[in-house]
């Protein structure tokens, strides 16, 4: 029995015995394999992320530009509206002119960056893994010659990546603004909220730690709307309860002022706490005495020498937030650990 020869696509003679070469599986482009594969099936999500960090990038380089030509017009730059620097006595009109003009810029920006994190959890990390899953689109890749654990890591690795330069573009250009009109100028204080969330690594934390929880709550409950709905409940549950933890990641300061001394912080300074201190060194959040009365007697009667003021000094504000961002990084490490582990109990 004789077998017929055929012509391979080099011109060069190939027999039914040889054995053909495989064909690459890869996707195509550049990417290709399971990141192409991924790519492609959340390239809106990562387009429109991608787009909206560029658009916000230069929507604050705008408004920083017209920022500082205000402030070096009325010469207001580290005043307050109610200031004891001696140089900011007379200017209360401008910096209240300057906060209503760029004030609520400043915080949609702010809404943002803290809006950012539940995004990317509630559309892109719930999402990722349940959709596959309720749809039953896992088993056909699952079924080649691909692991579930390469599985996982491909569809994360592209999120992760894709979330960090959108959120360190977009929080750097937040950044960058604000340290034009931040905290007295425009009252948008480093230690606020929004402000704390939109600054420095902390927004990019928060989003990978969205991604994360998402992540694993669609792997767990194998429901695209239930894994957005309890992702969103947890993301709120995380932000409140870090912001509960927050003045007390690192020592806060003292200051102690006499009964007939003003009692002010800095203008920059985050105040947490504040009462009254015997002679004995004893606290007193309040004293049971009116000012429509002998108050200094009532004071004198309780042994009050003085009050206090605990607060972080604009110089914790960047040690603050490295290290709130270091515990939420953890915390998202420590959540990928369990949707790997989730996934080689479920699939092998």
């Amino acid at each position: 029995m004789t077998s017929t020869a055929h012509l391979g696509a080099s011109g060069h003679e190939r027999t039914a015995d040889t054995p053909e070469r495989p064909r690459p599986t890869g996707g195509r482009g550049p990417l290709g394999g399971l990141v192409w594969l991924v790519w492609r099936q959340h390239r809106l999500v990562f387009g429109v992320l991608l787009a909206a960090a560029a658009g916000g990038a230069v929507w604050c380089a705008v408004l920083r530009g017209r920022m500082a030509a205000f402030i070096d017009a009325h010469h207001i730059a580290g005043c307050s509206q109610i200031s004891l620097v001696a140089r900011c006595s007379d200017t209360q009109g401008p910096v209240t002119a300057f906060r209503d003009a760029y004030n609520p810029s400043m915080k949609l920006a702010e809404a943002g960056l803290v809006l950012l994190p539940v995004l990317v959890g509630v559309f892109l990390g719930a999402p990722l893994i349940a959709r596959e899953l309720e749809a039953g689109t896992h088993k056909l890749v699952l079924s080649q010659s691909v692991g579930p654990l390469r599985w996982l890591a491909a569809k994360t690795a592209l999120p992760a990546v894709v979330v960090v330069a959108a959120g360190a573009l977009m929080s750097a250009a937040y950044t960058w603004l604000w340290q034009v009109g931040g905290d007295e100028v425009s009252g948008a204080y480093w230690y606020s909220t929004l402000g704390f969330n939109s600054l420095g690594p902390v927004p990019v934390a928060y989003a990978l730690l969205g991604l994360a929880i998402g992540t694993l709550t669609g792997l767990l409950l194998r429901r695209t709307v239930s894994a957005m709905g309890v992702t969103l409940a947890l993301m709120a549950l995380v932000q409140y309860a870090f912001a509960v933890l927050r003045p007390h990641l690192l020592p806060l300061a003292t200051a102690k002022f006499g009964n007939s001394e003003p009692t002010q912080v800095a203008d920059s300074s985050w105040l947490v706490d504040q009462g009254y201190y015997t002679t004995s060194g004893e606290r007193l959040p309040e004293v049971p005495c009116r000012p429509d009365q002998d108050f200094d007697g009532c004071l004198r009667q309780h042994h009050v020498a003085g009050q206090y003021m605990d607060h972080h000094p604009a110089s914790d504000h960047w040690p603050l937030a490295f290290f709130e961002a270091g515990l939420v990084l953890a915390l998202a490490a420590v959540l990928t650990v369990l949707a790997f582990r989730v996934m080689r109990r479920r699939h092998g």
